[in-house]
């Protein structure tokens, strides 16, 4: 029976260092990015930004295309939040605009992303021009 108690507590004893050794290890960064757009039916945009991760600045491009109801230009300056990073790496990838890939628009200036790599952008700010979009589309950020 003490063999029992002893195993038994060894087991449990494994079970939580294990349960403790594997914590999430998903960060949080901040972002600023100006993204310049335009076009008429098609919108063609593209811009550059920065990750701020673990104390160092990691720049990046913007680029991306919609197709739908777009008319005119405009300019937007996001600061936000990068959530989920594993790294500066996994800020890298396609995000989706306005369709099921994970864009949710909130009001003028503010948009949620979300990439295959579950990173999540939080971004928000002003928008310089004139545009009118309903339109689907996509962008995608590498670094540099």
């Amino acid at each position: 029976m003490r063999k029992f108690a002893i195993g038994a507590v060894l087991v449990a004893s494994l079970a939580a260092v294990a349960g403790f050794s594997t914590p999430s290890r998903a960060e949080t960064g901040q972002v600023a990015v100006v993204f310049t757009k335009g076009g008429f039916i098609v919108g063609v945009g593209g811009g550059e930004g920065v990750l701020l991760f673990r104390g160092k600045k990691y720049p990046f491009t913007v680029s991306g295309m919609s197709v739908g109801f777009t008319v005119g230009a405009s300019t937007s300056k996001f600061v936000g939040r990068a959530l989920n990073l594993r790294g500066p790496q996994s800020i890298e990838g396609s995000y989706a605009v306005g369709g099921a890939g994970g864009a949710v628009a909130a009001g003028a200036g503010a948009v949620q992303l979300q990439n295959a790599n579950g990173v999540i952008l939080q971004l928000s700010g002003p928008r310089v021009g004139a545009e009118v979009s309903a339109a689907v589309g996509g962008v995608t950020i590498r670094l540099k």
